[in-house]
Order: C-alpha cells, then sequence, then structure tokens
C-alpha cells in the first residue's frame, strides 16, 4: 500500500469525529479572544490523541499548541476557530434568517479551518506512530485570525523559532494552492479627547472630539487619491461621543484598518494617517492617541513546498464526488449570488462555463490577486510556508457573508474538510519521510525573502485584545 492510499485511510478512520467537531464549533460561534469552548474541545481532543498541549501562548487563553514526537523535524500544521460577530444565520436557510439577532456566526469558516487542520495533524500522528517515523507534528490552535492578530502575537513572542515546516488551508469556493500575496495591514483606534460644554450656551467653550474624527476621516478620504492602487484604508467610527446633539462631544474613537501588498507599505501609510490624525486633534483643539491592536504581513508562499502540496491536491480533489442532491443544495445559495460571482471571475480568471456549475471541481491556478489579509502571512515570513483553499460551499460563496455561515455544516464542508486534512496530511508525511527536501524548502525560503528581515507590525508593548 501507498503512503497516499494509508493516509488517506486515516484521515477517513477518524473523519467523523472531526465533521462532529466543525459543528460544535459552528454553534459555538465565538469571536476573537472568546473562543473558550472551541479552544477546549480542541485541546481536549489533542490530550485524548496523544499529544503534549500548552496554552494561553503570548497571554491569549485561547492561543495553545498540541505536539506529538520529539525532534528534528519540526512540522506546523495552523488551525482557527474564531467567529464573526453579527453574522448568525440558520444553517441550510437560503435566505438571510439569523438564529439570534446580532449574534456571531462563522463567515470565514474557520470552524472548518480549525476541525480540518486538527484532522490532518492526528492523521500524521497516526502515521508516525505505524512507521516509527522520527520528527514533530505540532498542532497550532490559533485564537483571532478576525481583526486580533493571534498568529502575529505568537511569532512575534517567539513560538515559530523550531518550526521547520508550516502547513495551513482556508475554506474557499474554490480548490486552489495559493501564490504569495495577501494585503498586509496594521490595525488601529484613534482615541481623541476633547472639552465637553453646553452646544448653546457655551460652545466656545468646548472643544468636540468627534469633530476631530469627522475631520480625519475626510483628511483619509483625501489619501485615497495620493496612495498606490492596490492599498486599501477602511473605518468605522466606534465611539460618537454620546447620544445628546446639544452636548458637545469630549471623546470619540474610530478604527482605521490600513493595507497595503507589503508590509513596508503598510507602515509607510500608518505614518501618514498618523499625521492626518495629529492635524485633525491641532485644528479642533483636541488631543488623539493612536493605538497599533492589531498587524499582519503579507503572505509569502514557499515554491517547493507549494508545489508539493498542489501534486497532492490535484489527486485528492479530482476523487471528490457530489451527488445530484448536493449540487441541487449548492445551487440554491448560488442563486443567492450575482455580484459576488461576477467579482469571483475577474479576479479567478475562469470561463463562463466553468462559472456554470453549482460546485467547483479539480484544481485552478491560484487567484491573480489576493485583496485580503491573514496572520497566516507572519508565520510565512519566519517558517516556509504552504496553503491551500479548499472548496467547501457553493460556487462563488463569498467570505464573510451570510451563506457561508448557512453552509457551514452541509455535507459539501464535510467531504471539503476531510479532502484538506488529507492534502495537509499528504505533504507534511512526504517532508517527513524525505528530509532532504527540508534543506531545499528552507533555502527557497532564504531566496524570497532576498535579504528582508520579518518586522512584526505590532509593538512589543501591545497586548492581545485590546479591541
Amino acid at each position: 500500500m501507498s503512503f497516499e492510499q494509508r493516509i488517506s485511510e486515516l484521515v477517513d478512520k477518524k473523519a467523523h469525529k472531526f465533521t462532529n467537531m466543525n459543528d460544535k464549533i459552528w454553534e459555538f460561534a465565538e469571536i476573537r479572544f472568546q473562543e473558550h469552548k472551541s479552544a477546549k474541545l480542541q485541546m481536549d481532543m489533542l490530550d485524548a490523541e496523544g499529544f503534549t498541549v500548552k496554552k494561553g501562548l503570548s497571554g491569549i487563553q485561547t492561543a495553545f499548541t498540541g505536539d506529538f514526537g520529539e525532534g528534528y523535524p519540526v512540522i506546523g500544521v495552523l488551525g482557527e476557530f474564531d467567529a464573526l460577530s453579527e453574522l448568525s444565520q440558520q444553517a441550510d436557510v437560503a435566505e438571510k434568517s439569523p438564529l439570534i439577532n446580532g449574534g456571531s456566526g462563522h463567515g470565514c469558516g474557520h470552524n472548518t479551518l480549525g476541525a480540518s487542520s486538527l484532522a490532518s495533524a492526528v492523521a500524521i500522528k497516526d502515521y508516525m506512530k505505524e512507521n516509527n517515523i522520527k520528527g514533530t507534528i505540532r498542532y497550532y490552535g490559533c485564537p483571532a485570525e478576525e481583526s486580533g492578530g493571534g498568529k502575529t502575537f505568537m511569532v512575534r513572542d517567539g513560538f515559530f523559532e523550531d518550526v521547520d515546516v508550516a502547513l495551513t488551508w482556508h475554506p474557499s469556493s474554490g480548490n486552489c494552492v495559493l501564490g504569495s500575496g495577501f494585503l498586509a495591514n496594521v490595525k488601529v483606534l484613534y482615541d481623541f479627547k476633547g472639552v465637553s460644554s453646553h452646544a448653546a450656551a457655551s460652545p466656545e467653550l468646548g472643544r468636540s472630539a468627534l469633530d476631530a474624527v469627522t475631520l480625519m476621516n475626510v483628511g483619509v478620504n483625501f489619501l485615497r487619491e495620493h496612495m498606490i492602487d492596490d492599498a486599501r484604508i477602511h473605518y468605522a467610527v466606534t465611539d460618537a461621543g454620546g447620544n445628546s446633539p446639544n452636548v458637545v462631544q469630549p471623546k470619540a474613537q474610530v478604527f482605521y484598518t490600513i493595507r497595503a501588498p507589503k508590509s513596508n507599505q503598510a507602515q509607510d501609510l500608518f505614518k501618514r494617517v498618523n499625521d492626518i490624525a495629529k492635524g485633525a486633534a491641532l485644528m479642533t483643539g483636541t488631543e488623539v492617541t493612536p493605538r497599533v491592536v492589531a498587524g499582519y504581513s503579507d503572505y509569502i508562499a514557499n515554491d517547493i513546498l507549494s508545489t508539493i502540496m498542489a501534486t497532492h491536491a490535484k489527486k485528492v480533489v479530482d476523487e471528490i464526488k457530489y451527488t445530484e442532491e448536493e449540487e441541487a443544495y449548492a445551487n440554491k445559495f448560488k442563486d443567492t449570488l450575482d455580484a459576488e460571482l461576477r467579482a469571483m471571475q475577474r479576479m479567478m480568471g475562469l470561463s463562463k462555463d466553468v462559472m456554470k456549475k453549482p460546485i467547483m471541481n479539480g484544481l485552478v491556478p491560484p487567484p491573480r490577486k489576493l485583496p485580503g489579509s491573514s496572520d497566516v502571512g507572519d508565520v510565512s515570513w519566519v517558517v516556509p510556508m504552504a496553503q491551500f483553499m479548499g472548496n467547501c460551499y457553493a460556487f462563488g460563496t463569498p467570505a464573510h457573508s451570510w451563506q457561508m455561515v448557512a453552509q457551514g455544516k452541509s455535507s459539501i464542508t464535510h467531504k471539503g474538510m476531510v479532502a484538506a486534512a488529507k492534502i495537509m496530511a499528504l505533504t507534511a508525511a512526504e517532508v517527513l519521510e524525505n528530509p532532504e527536501i527540508i534543506k531545499e524548502v528552507k533555502q527557497g525560503h532564504i531566496d524570497k525573502l532576498d535579504g528582508q528581515e520579518y518586522i512584526c507590525p505590532i509593538p512589543n508593548d501591545v497586548i492581545p485584545n485590546q479591541i
């Protein structure tokens, strides 16, 4: 029996445990830094499977690792499990229908991401035991990917220093192995402090923090004309200073995400946004304090590792078969999409024939651009890394949508997460059994960096969960 066949059998043997885990974490729907039930569920599974668990990494209660084996090489598998706020949605319902008004939901599929990654780590562990393979498999329980930067804190604090290779994946509505990309970003809270006063009796004594926020936002909007095309700046006013219009607002807060293709570009843009904030404070006679709360670096794919992953991915995804019932289920959700499908066609460069499918089949080339951001980028700067995007939803389903939440416990999702577990486990097994590959992978990583050094986008004095 080939190692490919055996790895597939090992994943299938315990697949039911992890599809059940997927469904439970979907139900927990815990947002960043609050994933206590989800983390406990995974740590309990690691313990039951014979891994040594360390928790509370970087001062985050829901950040943990599980190790099996010892010594070189160390293969890291990354998992996530945080949900998004205000995306509660009933399962399998093809119209917007919250389970809890204002509640949370897994609109980015992290319930599936974590369950599948853990399934792959367990399968690798079982394969290592059977074949007396030396080395260490380490599962990383990574919290707060959504706006919290859990992995960035863990990288900053040295929890990836001994890792030789890192693997991960992400649920999607298509199958591909990602090339380099993702936008680097900085997430910043701007706190403005003014002076309160009666807005009619003595407005001259007041200094409006809300006016400062408004002027800052106007200034940043003008900045958009004078930054590179691929940069992005988003903001949300998180504190308007009160509900009474006849009181000058003495405080206000705005939350910014500043993105650019490269980390140094994001940092340069951050400095310009800071200057605008200072200008707004000067114009209004207020004070402003910027607080970096998270930051992600751009993603650097390791070409050698990605090629190995793509070879296994093609074989695995070609074997996935969908029933007529699953295609009908997918079409229900695809019918709710229109602009999203056109956006995907532009991004992926797909043909019209491919776009007609209810569910993506086969492996496609990676997208021309990766418009989002992820803290996997920070890991990729310090460890050679490969990442797979795996089909778990109706074709065209966008991330951060109620449609993604609704499909999060379907049989299509279950098939996708089992396939992803096999792909990561196969990639890890090939590396473990051919340690010479690691030397090539590491040299490829050095060549890709081309002398650049990792600079953590989160300052040393920033602690997690400041949002």
